[in-house]
């Protein structure tokens, strides 16, 4: 078991998450039951499943909860880059945002090939 609030990939999806409410702050009320709640799903699953995977019991456990962790930060980039194009979020904060998204999906896969290696 691993103390989740220590992972540096947790801390960094938990900053990421808060920036992207904040963004869709900006986002327009007809799409708060489109983009917007499926923004804000992903974004908070990133997290959430690198939590829960790492108070599983074994490492295989902790390994496929970060998949579905890694699946949510395709999914947030996907829908970033949506808004981006849509014009729905400024270009450069839309672009940090996925950059951020990027770094935490090359995090969590170290993270996977630490736990296979061991």
């Amino acid at each position: 078991m691993h103390n989740f609030k220590e992972l540096k990939v947790w801390q960094k999806s938990i900053d990421l998450a808060i920036s992207v409410y904040k963004a869709i702050d900006f986002l327009p009320s007809d799409e708060n039951y489109g983009l917007v709640s499926q923004i804000k799903r992903c974004a908070v699953s990133i997290s959430s499943n690198i939590d829960e995977g790492s108070g599983r019991g074994s490492a295989a456990q902790f390994k496929y909860f970060l998949s579905i962790s890694q699946g949510s930060a395709f999914e947030l980039e996907t829908q970033l880059i949506i808004a981006r194009r849509l014009e729905l979020l400024d270009d450069t904060f839309a672009t940090d945002l996925i950059d951020r998204t990027i770094e935490i999906q090359k995090m969590v896969y170290a993270l996977e090939r630490k736990l296979i290696n061991k």
